[in-house]
This record gives C-alpha cells, sequence and structure tokens, in this order.
C-alpha cells in the first residue's frame, strides 16, 4: 500500500482507501475515495503544500485536483501558523478567512474565530448560515440583522463589500421589520408599512422605535379584523411594558391604512 493510505471496507463488504498524514505530531484525516492511486494523490498533493511555501491561498487551486479545498485551506493555514482548525479558515493581520468556496472568502474579525472554527458556514442562495443544536441560524444574526433583512435596504457594508463580515463593516439601516427611512425638508423619518396584497403605509414617525410600535398596532388592527396571515411583530427591547404601552395607545394609524384594512376582502 502506498505511503499516506490505508485500506478500509464499507459494511457491505466494499473497499475503499482513506489518506492521512501526520505534520508536527498532529494525525490529519485528509480525505477517501474508491481508487487507490487517487488517495495517494490527495495524500501527494496535502504534503506538497505542507512542504512547499511557494503554495499559497492565492495560488493553492492550481496544484490540487484531488484534495478537497476545504482541507487544503486547513493545511495552509497549519503551516503557515502552526495552528490546525478543521473548518476552512486562514488566519490574516488582525482578522482571518473562511473559504466558502475554493475562490470565495469571507473577512471576519478574530473576536469570531472560536465560533467559526466548530461552525461550518453554508449557503442557500444568498443566506449564509450554521447549524447550531440541530438549528439553523442566518450568521447575519450575529450582527443584529433580522432574517428578513435585505442589503442595501435594511443594512450595508461600509467598504462595498459584501464578503467582509467584520463589525466595523456592517451598519444597520432599518432594525425593525416593516420600517424604512426617508427624509422630508432635511428632517428623517420613519415610515412603517404592512404588506398585505401589497405594501400598505401605516404611517410616518419621528423615531424608530415609534414606527416599530405603530406597525405592531397596524397587525394588531388587522387581525382585530380578521386577517390572520404570518405576520413578523416586532420586539422593543428598549422599553418597559409600561413605556411600550404609553406609546402603543398615543400613536395614530394613517387613515388610508384603517379605511384599507376596512375594505380588505379576506
Amino acid at each position: 500500500m502506498s505511503t499516506g493510505v490505508y485500506q478500509t471496507s464499507k459494511k457491505d463488504g466494499s473497499l475503499y482507501y482513506r489518506a492521512s498524514l501526520t505534520y508536527h505530531a498532529k494525525h490529519i484525516s485528509l480525505g477517501s475515495s474508491s481508487d487507490a492511486a487517487i488517495a495517494h494523490a490527495i495524500y501527494r498533493e496535502a504534503m506538497d503544500i505542507l512542504s512547499s511555501p511557494a503554495i499559497t491561498p492565492e495560488n493553492y487551486t492550481s496544484r490540487i485536483r484531488h484534495l478537497s479545498f476545504e482541507k487544503a485551506i486547513s493545511l495552509l493555514n497549519f503551516r503557515d501558523h502552526g495552528m490546525y482548525i478543521k473548518t476552512p479558515i486562514y488566519l490574516q493581520k488582525g482578522f482571518f478567512s473562511y473559504y466558502l468556496e475554493a475562490d470565495y472568502d469571507l473577512k471576519f474579525d478574530n473576536d469570531d474565530l472560536f465560533y467559526y472554527s466548530s461552525h461550518k458556514i453554508m449557503r442557500r442562495g444568498n443566506h449564509l448560515f450554521v447549524n447550531d443544536y440541530g438549528m439553523q441560524y442566518n450568521i447575519a444574526q450575529r450582527y443584529g440583522i433580522k432574517n428578513y433583512g435585505v442589503a442595501g435596504r435594511d443594512y450595508v457594508f461600509v467598504n462595498g463589500d459584501p464578503t467582509d463580515y467584520r463589525y466595523a463593516n456592517i451598519r444597520i439601516i432599518n432594525a425593525y421589520h416593516g420600517i424604512t427611512q426617508t427624509e422630508k425638508k432635511g428632517k428623517r423619518l420613519f415610515v412603517a408599512r404592512l404588506h398585505l396584497n401589497g405594501d400598505v403605509i401605516i404611517g410616518k414617525y419621528t423615531t424608530e422605535i415609534k414606527a416599530a410600535i405603530a406597525y405592531n398596532k397596524a397587525v394588531d388592527y388587522a387581525r382585530d379584523h380578521g386577517i390572520q396571515k404570518n405576520f413578523i411583530q416586532n420586539y422593543i427591547a428598549d422599553l418597559s411594558a409600561r413605556e411600550y404601552a404609553d406609546v402603543y395607545s398615543a400613536l395614530k394609524l394613517s387613515q388610508t391604512y384603517l379605511d384599507y384594512i376596512d375594505s380588505f376582502v379576506i
């Protein structure tokens, strides 16, 4: 059997071959194949990465055919920084890169290193998420971005780079559901909308919290009129129950919204 390759069998008795190596007293599993020659190629590519400083995160894809990109990044980081991390993380100066694909990495603050060292990031469409205790969590939640948050509307990447998830690069614009910002005669206003057959304006308010509470009041009004949709309601952490109730009672909903609900056909 070739160096770094070990023969084993599946439950059905079929043979396959595992590739592994030991580097700086660390035993590392590299992958497996039903072909012994491919398993050996995986081992050789891994050894090339560990022994050749000329192979870097910028050019490594041209040097591997069989080794997974995740394992290649882990090996590069182990070689250069002495830290073996199972997820595809490469330490940079003051931050780290998480390789979501071979040529596509996300940037994170070092404060998040422990978390992403043990949580694999996955992607479905434009949503990036991790599995945590059997549940899927959008990574945007770590920045106070709601699940329904839309880049450019509810939050922005300050430097324009949507792969840069460092905390200083993410600015929240709209923290609550159904709320957007506008300006009128130089004055900032917060517009609350509820989506039914289309977006209906609930009203314009001087603070974001008032707009968020007005949205909740609009949801209650819609439900009181028999509209039983799966509305998202805003959680207001900054107010006590009494303070919330006082604002809720004082807020007015636009007549346009009230008339729309009164005439809404379920």
